[in-house]
Formats: structure tokens, sequence, C-alpha cells
């Protein structure tokens, strides 16, 4: 700093400028240059822009990537899960469905999907190095056992698949618009599953999502605007008095899948069911239930419940996992809100760094791509993250009652 105060002040004195000034806002034509007259919006966008705006707006909207090594990474090891799940699933319900078809022949149907992906992603093993081949042996054994693990979880419920990897964007489609006038946006991505149940005239939908993470359903991220997903796409496709072949659609819950192995510590003497239950317990579904007792019984058959994401709490269902009709409406209503402002802000050109805080290890900050471009600095040019408190569901519950009431 003393070389270029003495050598060239002018610079400096501009630089010091340049460091003191906000982001701003985008301009109109900048706005519908980067997002057009209907921004499309995707849950995971949503995330992003909940997170920070400015990692959106780099991501979104400059549409800027990080340089990235040439490997089998973490994102394509999901989107081959995602691929066996899906194909799996296809071909076995051509073939009349889970309760039909045994675990032997699943395992066949799987082995099948791997070899196409193996074939059209990977381009085949051959060229390969020993290393890879190693590597991705595991990952078709872990494959083919999250297979059968689901295929267990559908023999086991009423509900059955009816949608697999759902596009929004279809053209066959009609596309869902959210918000109004000026602060709307269309809603785009995939769903990864949807599940119906009939019962009488109605027909009770759940959107299921494969997660290859540890990622887990929280109502108070919900309520930050975030890990909107699956009630995202679940209320776009059972909105309020909306009807499919002749029933009344009603929103029965989501969950998070996991389309991992379970990992358990186990002690020498603990014999196999015991290590079987530890192993069921990893893989138990996150989510939230319609706390219908019919609905419950449907979800999951049988006295002793593995699968549900629901849990007793003295007696009583978590209200973390189990939602009356009339909270399911108050998410609804959160949920277009959430989307209406996020779109209202988008086309008012918000980019402003905004990260949140929970702790030290839980901050949008922590792994971002942007970072070497925003240099966000807490508390320098008037920036600062927004902390955000871990709420429980009593209390996200009475938070939405006052949002009603507004």
């Amino acid at each position: 700093e003393e070389y270029f105060a003495a050598a060239d002040p002018e610079r400096l004195a501009g630089l010091r400028r340049a460091a003191a000034q906000r982001r701003g806002r985008l301009g109109a034509e900048a706005v519908r240059a980067l997002y057009g007259d209907l921004p499309r919006i995707s849950a995971s966008q949503v995330d992003k822009f909940s997170s920070c705006k400015f990692a959106y707006f780099c991501q979104y909207g400059l549409r800027a990537r990080p340089r990235e090594s040439a490997a089998f990474r973490p994102i394509e090891i999901g989107s081959f899960i995602h691929a066996v799940l899906e194909q799996t699933a296809r071909e076995v319900k051509l073939r009349g469905g889970f309760a039909a078809v045994d675990n032997g022949e699943v395992g066949i149907i799987a082995d099948e999907a791997i070899e196409r992906y193996v074939e059209k992603e990977l381009g085949g093993l051959e060229e390969k190095s020993d290393r890879f081949r190693h590597l991705f042996a595991r990952l078709r054994a872990d494959a083919r056992r999250i297979v059968l693990d689901t295929a267990e979880e559908l023999r086991r419920s009423d509900f059955e698949p009816l949608d697999f990897e759902l596009n929004f964007t279809d053209a066959s489609r009609r596309p869902v618009v959210l918000g109004e006038g000026e602060a709307r946006a269309q809603l785009v991505g995939i769903v990864d599953r949807v599940d119906g149940w009939v019962h009488g005239d109605k027909l009770y939908l759940r959107v299921a999502d494969y997660k290859t993470g540890t990622k887990s359903f929280s109502l108070s991220d919900v309520w930050n605007g975030m890990g909107l997903q699956m009630l995202l796409y679940l209320f776009a496709l059972a909105p309020e008095g909306a009807e499919r072949d002749g029933k009344t659609l009603v929103p029965a819950g989501v969950m998070y899948v996991p389309a991992r192995s379970a990992l358990v510590a186990v002690d020498g003497d603990e014999d196999a069911d015991k290590i079987e239950d530890k192993l069921r317990g990893e893989l138990r579904r996150s989510g939230l239930v319609l706390g219908e007792e019919d609905v419950i019984r449907a979800w999951e058959k049988g006295d002793k419940q593995i699968y549900i994401p629901l849990k007793k709490k003295y007696g009583d269902w978590d209200s973390e996992s189990v939602a009356s009709a009339e909270q399911m409406g108050k998410l609804y209503r959160h949920v277009r809100k959430t989307i209406a402002a996020m779109a209202g802000e988008l086309r008012s050109g918000a980019i402003e760094a905004d990260p949140y805080f929970r702790s030290q290890t839980d901050r949008a900050c922590e792994f971002c791509d942007f970072a070497p471009v925003c240099r966000f600095a807490e508390g320098e040019a008037g920036e600062h993250s927004r902390c955000l408190k871990k709420r429980t569901a009593d209390e996200v519950w009475a938070l939405m009652d006052k949002e009603g009431e507004a």
C-alpha cells in the first residue's frame, strides 16, 4: 500500500473506491437479458437463491462454471444411481410391479440397466484403468443393493409409482407458472419419482427424491426458503382443487430415499438380525407424511414400519415428520409465497452477497465455487451474513400460523 501511495496514488484511490462499493442491483434490461420476460426456476435454483443471491447470479445469471478435473465425480455417481433406479423401476412396472417381480428378476433388470449405462455414458470399461474398474465394481454392487432396498420399500406400500423422471419442461405438459404480475416464474426441473394411492374418490400423491448424500428433510430449512424441492413439486402436481383421472388430488407427503449404501458400527457379538436392523435404520426415509391414519397405513403396510419417514415421540408422531391437512395447506401457501418473493427479487435485479450462516461449518461460503469472484468479507462495505436459527417443527408451524394471519 505504501508503494502505490507513492508511485501511483490515483490508482490506489481507485482501488479503495472499488473495494468500498456495494454490488448494487441489475437494471431492467440486464435482468431481461439474463432471465427473460418469465424467469424459469427449478428447486435447486430456489435453494441457491435462498443461500446467497450473488452465488445465484454467478451460477444461473452469468452461467459461470468453476474449473473441474476430469474424474468420476460425485455428481456423476449420483446420475449413475438415478439412472439405474429409474430404468429398473420403469421396467418392473411394465412387468406388473414389484409385488409381482421377485428380487432375482429385479437384480437381472438392474444389471441390464447398469450395462446400458456403462456402454452409453462410459464407452465401456475395456480401456479404463484397473483402479477405475475396481471402484466401479464396488459402485455396481452398491447400485444393486440400493435397487433391492427400494423394491422392498415399494412392496410394503399401497402407493405405486406413477411417474419416473417427470420433467416439468416436457412439451406435453402445461407450464406451471407461480406468482402474479411481475413477480412470476415458470417452474422447471425433474422429479425422480411420483407415487400414487387411490382411496375412494381421491388420488393421494407423494414425491420421492433419491439422494446419494445424507440430506434430510427439515421444516426449519423450508421456513428459510431452502430444502423446498419436494414440496415445491408436490404442490405443483397437486394444487388446491386439482384432479387427475377423475380423482381429486391430495398431497400425501414427500420423502428422501437414500440412494447409497449404509455403513454401521457393530459389536463383535451382534447377530445378523441386529445388524440388519441397524442397516435398515440408516436407510429409513426422511420426509413429511400427511397425518391421516389411512394414509400412514397405506404408506407402509405391516406392524413393523421400516421405511416410512415417521418417528414416535412420547407415544405420538413427531411434529417434524407429520402434518395435518390444515398444515399441508399452510405449507402450500408458504412455498408459493417464497417463490413469488424470489421472482420479485429477480425482477428487481437483486444480486447482493447475503450468504446464510448457521455455524463455522454450516455456512453458504464454506464450499462456494464463486468465493474467488465474490470476495465477500464480513463487515466490509456493509456486507453481513444472514444468521439462520435452527427452529423446531413447533416453532415453524407457529410462524406459519402468523404468516397466514398477515
